[in-house]
């Protein structure tokens, strides 16, 4: 496993002399690359069990916690081996200035543990930004924009981290967005969600982090969330699933260190 580090929440440039910057071809070259892997580690995602929870805190102008909404569940196949979600914890909802919408709830499936396949790439404008070191990980850093917001679709629109050997994402910073009604006053938080390498062979996402005010219409509205995804194990099946791209032989290390407030 190499760790990455999410107590650094800006990442620092590369010292003077590090490896120039790839041309322009070389940049299309390493984003059709990329997609290809995070294609690859989706569909190895999808073999894998974990528990997700999540837990959003609405906070006074102080910072104060005030009400909240939790909830845990375990991401699990059922005994005709369907992927089903089980809510295994989910207190009474506290929340009083802030309505959890379903926008909100894909953002929470699809938009937080973002992944940029080669089915998805052609919905987005890519920049390439350089290099940007991660801890121990070198990495690429661009920018993600949708081109175009479809009704009834979530995106994603921010930065990622790429790692430059492995050519996966290890780190996004940014929001959801997409078609909302005319009026609708429905705002979404910027965060941050970190991944780390399970099983050595791709980068899965653990942690997502964000401590937003929101601008409603009927004023500002400072809320903090935080989403852990852990205990990922493969499940095991009749059917074979082949991993591209292994890292030969991984060095065993400790899990990233915590961020602020975790």
């Amino acid at each position: 496993m190499r760790p990455l580090a999410i107590v650094l929440l800006i990442a620092a440039p590369l010292v003077s002399g590090a490896t120039a910057d790839p041309s322009p071809s070389q940049i299309d070259q390493i984003i059709q690359k990329f997609a290809e892997k995070e294609t690859e580690f989706a569909k190895a995602r999808e073999n894998y069990t974990y528990r997700q929870s999540v837990k959003v805190q609405e906070l006074d102008p102080q910072g104060d916690p005030g009400g909240k909404w939790e909830e845990v569940s375990d991401i699990i196949f059922g005994p005709d081996g369907k992927r089903t979600e089980h809510v295994v914890y989910a207190p009474v909802n506290s929340l009083q200035n802030i309505v959890l919408t379903p926008e909100d709830m894909q953002d929470l499936r699809d938009v937080q543990p973002f992944v940029l396949t080669t089915d998805s790439i052609n919905d987005y404008n890519i920049r390439y930004l350089g290099r940007q070191q991660l801890d121990e990980i070198s990495t690429y850093e661009f920018t993600v924009r949708p081109k175009k917001l479809e009704k009834g679709k979530r995106y994603f629109e921010g930065e990622i981290w790429v790692d430059d050997q492995d050519l996966q994402i290890v780190k996004t910073y940014g929001k959801g967005v997409g078609q909302l009604k005319r009026g609708e006053d429905n705002q979404f938080p910027k965060f941050e969600t970190y991944r780390e390498q399970i099983d050595g062979k791709y980068w899965f996402p653990t942690y997502t982090y964000a401590n937003d005010t929101l601008q409603f219409q009927t004023g500002p509205q400072r809320i903090k969330m935080i989403i852990k995804y852990q205990d990922y194990k493969q499940f095991k099946s009749n059917t074979e699933i082949k991993f591209g791209g292994e890292a030969p032989n991984p060095p065993q290390s400790t899990p990233p260190n915590t961020p602020p407030n975790r």
